[in-house]
């Protein structure tokens, strides 16, 4: 994309998130981000937009998913990578990320409750702020002690 206007851009990303998840896919793999296939899966909301801009502005130059503000709430993302994710502030709240893979991801004032990450890779996260209410967590997960313990106090459940 050679550096759309935000109204354009904004206006690409309505119409993406207005596509199948199968022509999501697709869009995708045309734009050499396939691996961001948990974009599929997202709902068409305001805070999806802004998301969906950020990815679609300069494709060939993400390195590291930018979820910041992000509504992934409700979702299956079991086995996704998050690695170095910006997830600041997201909406994760009821979603499922069995096995996935948060290493050195930004979980500052995020919404976790009720969310699954038994299995998850959690090295290096940063829980500043982070709603854990009811969120499973289960053993060797990456966490120090000290984590364990904080995460515990704030309602994570541990498995």
């Amino acid at each position: 994309m050679l550096d759309p206007s935000p109204e354009d851009l904004r206006h690409i990303a309505i119409q993406f998130l207005e596509q199948s998840p199968l022509q999501r896919l697709k869009i995708l793999k045309q734009l050499g981000i396939a691996r961001y296939e948990f974009l599929t899966k997202i709902r068409s909301n305001e805070a999806n937009i802004i998301c969906m801009m950020r990815f679609l502005k300069y494709p060939n130059y993400l390195k590291f998913p930018n979820l910041h503000k992000a509504d992934l709430s409700d979702l299956i993302l079991d086995g996704v990578n998050f690695i170095r994710g910006n997830l600041s502030a997201a909406n994760l709240q009821g979603s499922s990320l069995v096995n996935a893979d948060l290493l050195f991801a930004n979980l500052t004032k995020a919404d976790l409750r009720n969310v699954d990450l038994r299995g998850a890779t959690l090295n290096e996260t940063i829980w500043l702020d982070t709603l854990v209410s009811r969120c499973q967590l289960g053993a060797g997960t990456g966490l120090t002690h000290l984590q364990q313990q904080d995460l515990q106090l704030r309602g994570a459940i541990f498995n």
